[in-house]
C-alpha cells in the first residue's frame, strides 16, 4: 500500500472523526467547492490574496504534491463523507524546515478540525526529520495564532513584511 492509499483517522477534541488522507488531482474540483465553503477571510488568510474563488494556480501544489518534500491532505467528516478541511505540510530540499497551513470550512470550525489538522501536519514532519515547522499568518489572523501557540509555535517577526508573523515549532 502506497502514501496515497493510507487513510489516517483522527478525532478532534469535540469527538468528530475524520478520514485524512493525501490529495490527489482528481480532487480540485472537490478543492474549488471546498474553499468556496471557507469564509472570505479565512481564504483571504490562507492564499494572502482576496478573491472570491480560489484558481487553478493556488490549487496546484494541494494536488500535485510530491509527496516526499510535500504533502497535501484532506480531511472528511467520517459521519457525513463531507470535506471539512485541507492541510498542506510543505518542506525545503533539506527537510529541515515546514511550513504548514490549514484551512477548515466555515461552517465547521469550532469543532476542534483545524487541532486536529495541525497536529497531525507537526506529527508527519516529525516522522520525516523536520527540524522546524513554521506558520506564516497574518498579524490579522488572530484564531489561528491562538491555535499555533497553544500548540507550542513561538511567535517570530517576518522579516520585510510587518503585516506577518512566523509561528515556529523546534523539534531537535
Amino acid at each position: 500500500m502506497s502514501d496515497l492509499d493510507t487513510l489516517t483517522k483522527l478525532t478532534t477534541r469535540t469527538g468528530v472523526v475524520l478520514t485524512v488522507r493525501p490529495a490527489t488531482a482528481a480532487d480540485e474540483p472537490a478543492l474549488v467547492a471546498f474553499f468556496d465553503a471557507v469564509s472570505d477571510e479565512d481564504r483571504r488568510f490562507r492564499f494572502f490574496a482576496a478573491a472570491a474563488h480560489v484558481s487553478h494556480d493556488q490549487l496546484e501544489p494541494l494536488i500535485h504534491a510530491d509527496h516526499f518534500h510535500s504533502e497535501s491532505y484532506l480531511a472528511f467528516d467520517q459521519a457525513s463523507g463531507a470535506l471539512v478541511a485541507s492541510a498542506l505540510l510543505a518542506c525545503d530540499n533539506a527537510l529541515d524546515t515546514g511550513e504548514v497551513a490549514v484551512s477548515v470550512r466555515g461552517d465547521r470550525k469550532g469543532e476542534g478540525i483545524g487541532w486536529a489538522m495541525l497536529d497531525h501536519l507537526t506529527a508527519e514532519a516529525q516522522r520525516r526529520g523536520v527540524r522546524r515547522v513554521i506558520a506564516i499568518e497574518s498579524r490579522d489572523n488572530h484564531a489561528a495564532i491562538e491555535v499555533e501557540r497553544d500548540e507550542g509555535f513561538v511567535p517570530e517577526a517576518f522579516e520585510g513584511d510587518p503585516t506577518l508573523v512566523v509561528l515556529a515549532k523546534t523539534f531537535r
